[in-house]
């Protein structure tokens, strides 16, 4: 829920800060600012929670926490990259293909009820999929309109 915070309240900001700058609206740029601000929140997590996150991904791929480390600075760097307009379209296909890659991640963490913030398997569960997937989507389809669609 966090996540969708960050991203809503990033937009209405910038949005509202670049129509008083330039006295138009600019959605598409508030769009890829409030992703870009989201992921760089969300990659907060992969160096705050590494142990957490790293019981996400299942036991045959090895080195997990370094894994963990690696997409935090993959988070940062796409949200750097929407950005600028010549790096825009390019990320967004990565960040489509990026969200769908991590979502069995998500899935198989709350199959085994893992809450990655204290590095437990006492979290919410499967119950947690039926906001994670939609949220997933949503994610999807704001990167697809934002920086693919137009």
């Amino acid at each position: 829920m966090a996540v969708l915070i960050v991203l809503f309240i990033s937009f209405l900001a910038s949005s509202g800060i670049l129509k008083m700058i330039t006295s138009e609206w600019n959605f598409i740029l508030s769009g890829n600012i409030a992703m870009c601000i989201m992921l760089f929140f969300t990659a907060l997590g992969h160096f705050k929670f590494p142990k957490g996150m790293a019981m996400m991904i299942p036991k045959i791929i090895p080195y997990k926490t370094e894994l963990v480390y690696l997409t935090g600075f993959v988070e940062i760097a796409a949200g750097a990259g929407l950005l600028f307009p010549q790096f825009r379209y390019f990320t967004g296909v990565f960040l489509v293909v990026f969200f769908i890659l991590i979502l069995p991640a998500n899935i198989y963490a709350a199959v085994h009820n893992l809450d990655y913030q204290k590095g437990t398997f006492d979290g919410k569960g499967p119950t947690y999929l039926w906001f994670r997937i939609p949220m997933q989507l949503f994610l999807i389809a704001w990167v697809w309109f934002f920086t693919i669609l137009l």
